[in-house]
């Protein structure tokens, strides 16, 4: 597949996730995936938090800020904010930078962003957990709304991403909204790992990738799977968070494979040796970027319909319910029994899959950057 966009093309970006390098998540990848690497999609000066501890090894062109304090509310977030402005204004020129691209419409790194580059083009990002965080905290919300008006445009990659900012922030200018999906590596679209034989076909090979925070419906997965026989189930995750799941996993008599947090060479690899991959997301997923690179290595996809997953990816995975273990029961034995089932998703996944490759959604954003230079 050829790239549709050529490396390090397009005005030059500001981009500052305030998590620590090392953080999982699609958010997390998706930035490294544009902004940093030894051939970068988007030319950018990219920014995280430096974990404590000794200095991880990052990717090529990201840089690290040594800021403490990161907290949600109150007047200990002001001083956060202001921390984080103070460290970007050492750490950029602005002469050197033509537009912002802030990642999340709440949180922190955004208004110190604007508030470091106040004078720049302000393109805002919209990934899911602004919008979970925003209806749970004031302080974040009243951060959303400041950013959804100040931004020059808003980029989201659903539809449903749209609905629900505007439910949050109702005076946001529609016209501002730019759809623009995300996208998985071009590689592994022209490159995906080659499927391996099944070991067992008396076992039926679930995988779980992602956190295990409580929007990602793991608790609803444990219920379902905890009566099912013949059914294997796999866990990519943080270790810190899948050693607070175990004595719930335990307690439900689940006997879950432990694979650790992959690398995503590894994750590719891992999704070639399962049969399904499972995502039990309670509330919504801004689109779900796990599910696409599982397609995109022909892995079928059984997931909750939740806003922003359901539209990308629609008759191409097989939608459950993970609340009713009845009903992913009778799912699972359809993708057991029925022929033709399994080989006809992970045709229609690829398809899906490669509708969304990452150089396209760098291209649009450097061609919306564009726009506003």
């Amino acid at each position: 597949m050829n790239s549709l966009v050529s490396p390090a093309s397009g005005p030059v970006a500001a981009a500052f996730l305030d998590l620590p390098a090392g953080s999982p998540g699609g958010s997390v990848e998706l930035f490294l995936d544009l902004y940093t690497g030894e051939k970068p999609l988007i030319p950018a000066r990219a920014f995280m938090l430096a974990p404590p501890g000794p200095r991880p090894r990052t990717p090529t062109d990201l840089d690290l800020l040594s800021v403490g304090g990161k907290c949600l509310e109150g007047p200990a977030f002001g001083r956060y904010v202001a921390a984080l402005r103070r460290a970007l204004t050492a750490a950029l020129n602005p002469s050197q930078i033509d537009v912002l691209h802030l990642h999340h419409l709440a949180f922190g790194a955004t208004p110190a962003l604007m508030r470091a580059l106040p004078v720049h083009p302000r393109i805002a990002l919209v990934h899911g957990t602004d919008l979970i965080f925003a209806e749970a905290h004031r302080d974040q919300l009243q951060v959303l709304r400041a950013i959804a008006r100040a931004a020059d445009a808003i980029v989201v990659p659903t539809g449903a991403m749209a609905d629900h900012l505007l439910k949050l922030a109702p005076q946001t200018d529609r016209r501002k909204i730019t759809h623009i999906p995300w996208g998985i590596p071009d590689r592994l679209l022209s490159h995906p790992p080659a499927r391996t034989t099944r070991r067992s076909k008396s076992h039926f090979r679930l995988l779980y990738a992602g956190r295990l925070t409580a929007e990602k419906g793991v608790e609803s997965l444990i219920r379902s799977v905890a009566p099912l026989q013949g059914v294997e189930l796999s866990i990519g995750a943080p270790s810190a968070q899948f050693r607070a799941l175990a004595p719930r996993l335990q307690r439900a008599g689940v006997r879950a494979r432990y694979l650790g947090w992959l690398r995503r060479p590894q994750l590719w690899r891992t999704f070639a040796e399962h049969d399904v991959l499972v995502m039990p997301s309670t509330t919504l997923e801004a689109m779900g970027l796990v599910a696409l690179e599982a397609q995109a290595c022909r892995l079928p996809v059984l997931y909750q319909p939740v806003p922003g997953l359901s539209e990308a990816l629609a008759r191409s995975g097989l939608a459950t319910d993970f609340t009713h273990p009845t009903t992913l029961t009778r799912h699972l034995d359809r993708l057991r029994t029925e022929p033709g089932l399994l080989s006809a998703l992970r045709q229609a996944g690829y398809a899906n899959a490669a509708r969304y490759p990452l150089s396209k959604t760098a291209r649009e954003l450097a061609d919306l950057g564009h726009q506003l230079t």
